[in-house]
């Protein structure tokens, strides 16, 4: 007769035992170097091969191992967020979107910043990763790489309309160019964060900010710029993109995709979005699917002006460092990130990932030249850019301006703005919800 309860007991009881041996084997080898977690924004492997340099370059103090974040920004804060307020210690470096830094800084789901490292990390960066890395006036996350839209256009065509583009030119300027041409301007209508860009920088290079003061203690002493001339004017040039009819019937769920789309098809002479849209056309013509024709006709000049007197302030975006409060290796984990930051690796996720460098130096590099030839004037786009407004309660008021500047065929100049500057006062307030 057989016993299959007592064959499962002396299993078990085995199975214990080797776990046991194991536990003992293991806990009698000497330690390892800590395993540095780096939470990631996805990307074509580019973060986990600097993770790879950055251990080996470490001689053995420490090794980086990388965990994806979700793809959308908003869902990489939620998943940070709920994970550091329950002082999650595994979050040792995090990829952060650089809105949401004086939100995590206000927290305190941050490691202070050795001051030794704060003037290492800023040496050669520009003025917009700094800017977008610190909150009350001290930088609180590392600048890593740093984004910005350009206007590009196509060569063949703009040449027919008399304009300069070896000068900067105005948003009523290439406008009025699409318009009597007969074509388009590819910019992003959709009610999603690419909108809240291009509204912010509108208002930034009408000399406006969309917030300008904050009380990080009392979200209802938030002081908004949005009722002030630049707001009105930024208003302005948003309805009359749609009133020229060059904005396109789709232009209110147009993203960046379909922005370019557009242009790669010839249907959109101009275009305002960031530099992704070069190595997605180097791509296609590599795939077959684009004419080398079709790519030399690709222009660039810096993000147009609102009015002739006065430069831009483009759109400022990437990715900035920060170390987690919780984290049971602060020291190493600022380390690394000044390993990861360097002006060598960020060169390198530049030319492999076509993320750009927030480091001035980077641009230097014979391999970003050769990959991005617009790559200067990237850097002097990243030197002109503003971020976008900076408060612990950015969510709160970036989904305020999309509600009421959306659709942009609908902005009533100087009402919407007055209705968005309200709506956010409400919610900061508690007496309305989104």
């Amino acid at each position: 007769m057989r016993h299959p309860r007592r064959r499962l007991r002396w299993s078990m009881t085995v199975v214990v035992a080797v776990l046991a041996a194991l536990a003992s084997a293991c806990s009698s080898a000497p330690a390892g170097p800590p395993v540095l977690t780096w939470y990631i924004n996805p990307d074509d492997g580019g973060q986990a091969e600097i993770a790879q340099r950055c251990t080996a370059a470490s001689g053995g103090r420490y090794t980086i191992a990388v965990s994806q974040l979700p793809r959308e920004a908003s869902e990489q804060r939620q998943q940070l967020v709920r994970r550091l307020a329950a002082n999650d210690s595994s979050i040792d470096i995090m990829s952060m979107d650089p809105p949401y830094i004086p939100e995590f800084a206000e927290a305190g789901f941050l490691a202070p910043m050795p001051d030794a490292l704060i003037s290492q990390v800023s040496q050669g960066v520009v003025p917009s990763a700094l800017a977008g890395a610190s909150w009350r006036g001290r930088l609180v996350t590392v600048p890593f790489w740093a984004n910005t839209q350009l206007l590009w256009y196509r060569k063949s065509m703009v040449a027919q309309m008399g304009l300069d583009m070896s000068r900067p030119v105005t948003w009523d300027q290439i406008i009025g160019a699409a318009q009597r041409a007969g074509t388009r301007v590819a910019a992003q209508g959709t009610r999603a964060e690419a909108l809240t860009v291009w509204i912010n920088a509108l208002i930034e290079s009408g000399g406006g900010s969309v917030i300008t003061g904050t009380d990080p203690a009392d979200p209802r002493m938030v002081t908004l710029g949005l009722t002030d001339p630049p707001g009105i004017e930024a208003a302005r040039i948003m309805r009359s993109l749609s009133d020229a009819g060059v904005a396109g019937p789709g232009f209110s769920t147009q993203d960046e995709d379909a922005s370019a789309t557009l242009f790669e098809d010839g249907d959109a002479a101009f275009m305002t979005v960031w530099p992704f849209i070069w190595p997605r056309a180097t791509g296609k013509v590599e795939e077959g699917a684009m004419t080398p024709q079709v790519l030399a006709d690709y222009g660039w000049t810096t993000y147009p002006q609102v009015t002739p007197d006065r430069p831009s302030a483009p759109p400022y975006g990437g990715i900035n460092l920060g170390v987690g409060a919780f984290s049971a290796h602060p020291d190493l984990a600022y380390d690394a990130t000044r390993c990861i930051t360097s002006p060598a690796n960020q060169a390198y996720y530049f030319v492999s990932n076509g993320n750009p460098a927030s480091n001035v130096a980077a641009y230097a590099d014979p391999g970003v030249l050769a990959e991005f030839p617009m790559a200067p004037v990237i850097l002097q786009s990243l030197t002109q850019a503003a971020p976008r407004p900076q408060t612990p309660y950015y969510a709160e008021v970036s989904e305020s301006l999309q509600r009421t500047f959306h659709p942009t065929d609908a902005i009533v100049p100087g009402a919407t703005n007055a209705a968005a500057q309200q709506l956010i006062q409400a919610v900061l307030a508690k007496e309305a919800l989104l």
